[in-house]
């Protein structure tokens, strides 16, 4: 049984125990000023952080993951029940390992800020002028030109439709903050916690092809033949040094971040294997949709 606030829903795959604190420590959540009512609102009934190990799975669980079952989207019935998701994690955390697992299973449209801001300047958009003007001065975009980006996009017909999944933004509780400003609030906030060491081996070890573009990994993902390993790049910034900076700062902002979200922030133990995390993930993001069924449910009543 799992249980959220003050809703309830039985689920055959998987039990969750409530989570009473998240490391590291949340600052209270601010308060924003209401959005304007013609803007973009997505609410959601609040529930407690939950917190996920791998070892709460029981092993049945695993046949969502079987090559027997079947090929299709998991999706809700009714504009409502769509889910509206946000995943954040430190560098080399897997996001995106995650987020194709995830897009695949339930359909959602896969939004990442770093690409939708190179897709905006490429297509020479309004917004995308702007955002190119900051960066050829070599300064920071500022939040409320990506903040409208990611707005527009979410109110986009296929986003709409099948709801969708916000890849590593907002970064700081500014960002966060002009997405409330505009009604923009996910169901859930996944959040990969990835240990330090296991962060910087993943980051220093990986290495670049340039003529196929593929990522590889020393040790995890090593390349097929001596020809390939020959000509692999590693990224400047891809040193211990330079990744626990990294870290550093991101372990600063996601303490902002998590701040606003804490009430629907879905802790995730990212250091165990991918299939792993995912049967958290999808443990979350199933328990989720059947509540919003349910709560669905008792107002059409």
């Amino acid at each position: 049984m799992l249980t959220m606030g003050n809703s309830t829903c039985l689920s055959p795959c998987v039990s969750l125990s409530p989570c009473d604190s998240l490391s590291p420590s949340l600052s209270p959540h601010p308060k924003f000023p209401n959005p304007n009512p013609n803007s973009f609102l997505l609410s959601h009934p609040p529930f407690a952080p939950i917190s996920l190990r791998s070892n709460q799975t029981p092993s049945r669980f695993k046949k969502l993951l079987s090559p027997n079952a079947p090929n299709c989207f998991v999706v809700a019935s009714a504009k409502g029940e769509l889910l509206k998701v946000i995943i954040s994690g430190a560098p080399a955390s897997g996001k995106g390992t995650q987020c194709e697992l995830i897009t695949q299973k339930y359909g959602l449209v896969h939004i990442s800020a770093g690409d939708l801001l190179r897709a905006e300047i490429a297509s020479a958009s309004e917004n995308g002028k702007l955002a190119k003007e900051y960066m050829e001065k070599g300064q920071l975009v500022p939040n409320e030109i990506v903040a409208m980006m990611v707005k527009e996009r979410l109110l986009q017909p296929d986003s709409q439709q099948r709801g969708w999944l916000l890849d590593g933004y907002p970064r700081s509780s500014s960002q966060a903050a002009a997405l409330e400003d505009y009604g923009i609030r996910p169901d859930v906030f996944i959040l990969l916690d990835v240990s330090e060491d296991i962060l910087v081996e993943r980051v220093v070890g990986r290495r670049l092809d340039p003529l196929t573009g593929k990522i590889y990994h020393l040790k995890y993902s090593p390349p097929q033949n001596d020809e390939i390993a020959s000509r692999l790049t590693q990224r400047f910034d891809d040193t211990e040094e330079k990744v626990k900076l990294r870290l550093r700062t991101h372990h600063e902002n996601v303490d902002d971040v998590l701040s606003v979200y804490k009430d629907i922030t879905v802790e995730v133990n990212g250091n165990v294997a991918k299939e792993n995390v995912f049967e958290q993930i999808d443990a979350a993001l199933t328990h989720v949709a059947e509540q919003r069924k349910v709560n669905s449910g008792s107002l059409a009543a």
